[in-house]
């Protein structure tokens, strides 16, 4: 349907802007949630193993509740591990330390090593983003916020980049200056 004065023209760049802007929705969102879940399972089969050499109790129950708490960007292992600990301190308070310290040990390399590579490259989202983009999905929607703002933010970066490097295409500004490649973005 055109708007008054539009061409069809017009219209049917409009519709094909608009189909551009949702696959690259889809695309956004069905990588991040690929990147999530591999991460979530990588973590879980790191606390597995581990905890199996350490020989920690209820190794299983506790990497899959890590694995899948961990699918809430950010904070989500660390629910995590509140229920492991509170698990293992029942058990043998000793060994809650130690899951404490193996958590610790897990966690800056799962967040320095494999969450960059795994999630941040899926989406293309700077880490500064990524934790604003957390901050205001939890503030206004919970954990749900935080699922959903982090490729949400992607697809609004994204955007502003191809429009950016459109503008700076048109104004004849060098790729070089800019760092990014020639091809005239959609």
């Amino acid at each position: 349907m055109t708007r008054p004065g539009e061409t069809m023209e017009q219209a049917v760049a409009r519709a094909d802007r608009l189909l551009y802007i949702a696959s690259l929705t889809e695309r956004t969102f069905s990588r991040f949630l690929t990147g999530q879940c591999l991460e979530a399972f990588i973590l879980g089969t790191m606390f597995f193993v581990s905890m199996l050499i350490l020989r920690l109790p209820y190794a299983m129950l506790i990497a899959v509740v890590v694995a899948l708490t961990a699918l809430i960007p950010m904070f989500g292992a660390y629910i995590g591990l509140t229920i492991g600990a509170f698990l293992i301190l029942v058990v043998n308070p000793m060994q809650a330390l130690w899951f404490l310290i193996l958590f610790l040990v897990l966690q800056q390399i799962e967040n320095n090593l494999i969450y960059p590579r795994v999630v941040g490259g899926s989406v293309g989202l700077p880490a500064m983003w990524v934790m604003v983009a957390v901050t205001i999905g939890g503030s206004l929607m919970g954990v749900a916020g935080m699922l959903l703002m982090v490729p949400a933010a992607s697809v609004v970066y994204a955007l502003a980049r191809e429009n950016t490097q459109h503008r700076l295409l048109r104004r004849k500004v060098p790729a070089d200056r800019y760092g990014q490649h020639t091809e005239e973005p959609k």
